[in-house]
This record gives C-alpha cells, sequence and structure tokens, in this order.
C-alpha cells in the first residue's frame, strides 16, 4: 500500500467535493454556463482521476511494478495540469482577465495527455513484473 498516493488521494478528493460545491452554489451566480461547464469539467475529471489515485495507492501493494508508481505520479500530474488549468481559466474569465488565456489553455491538453499515459502505464504494471 502506498500512503502517499492514499494521503494524496484523501485529499484530492476533499478539494474535489469543495470544488464541486462551490461550482454548485456560488459559481453560478457568477459565471454564465458555459463558464461554469469549464470549471465542473476540471472538477469531474480531478474526482475520475482521485479514485484511480486511491485504487493505485492499494494495488501498489498487490502489484510492486515501478509502472504502477509511475502511473499514480501521471494521475498527480494531470490533475494538476489538467484541471488545474480549467481552474485558472474559469479564474480568469471571472476578473475578466483575457491576455494570457491562450497560454493557459494550451496546457489543458497536456494533463489530458497524462491521464492517458497514467491509463496505459497502468495496464503496463498490472501486465509485467519489473
Amino acid at each position: 500500500m502506498n500512503k502517499n498516493f492514499i494521503s494524496t488521494a484523501a485529499l484530492l478528493g476533499a478539494l474535489s467535493v469543495a470544488l464541486g460545491a462551490f461550482a454548485a452554489h456560488k459559481l453560478r451566480d457568477i459565471l454564465p454556463a458555459d463558464g461554469v461547464a469549464t470549471f465542473e469539467t476540471g472538477v469531474r475529471y480531478q474526482f475520475y482521476h482521485t479514485f484511480a489515485l486511491l485504487i493505485i495507492g492499494i494495488l501498489s501493494e498487490k502489484f510492486t511494478s515501478k509502472w504502477i508508481q509511475r502511473a499514480g505520479s501521471c494521475f498527480i500530474i494531470g490533475i494538476i495540469l489538467f484541471s488545474g488549468s480549467l481552474y485558472a481559466l474559469t479564474f480568469l474569465r471571472i476578473k475578466e482577465i483575457t491576455g494570457i488565456n491562450n497560454v493557459v489553455g494550451i496546457i489543458t491538453p497536456f494533463g489530458g495527455l497524462f491521464f492517458i499515459i497514467g491509463w496505459l502505464l497502468l495496464l503496463l504494471g498490472v501486465s509485467k513484473k519489473d
């Protein structure tokens, strides 16, 4: 069992709930529906990969492959890049800052790429030994 991944998943899970509640109760008052949808996409993918990270934390006891550990790291990086960039885009929209939206928006697909790599590493980790 990897306590670091499980602890990180617990923290990210709590943050997901808090951010989801913020979107449902406050964000709808200050942004149009498409802005809220962007934020909620970040929350949704954060939550999905929080569960994936929790599973990796548990699986790491049975599957000791380095690929499992790398998958967990990719999920964390993916959450930071993908969800974090969507949260940043939402904040920029609230503050009506438009100059750097394209730069921040470029980060989102890299987060998605880390999610995909994480899932493939998980497959590799449960399929092979070191």
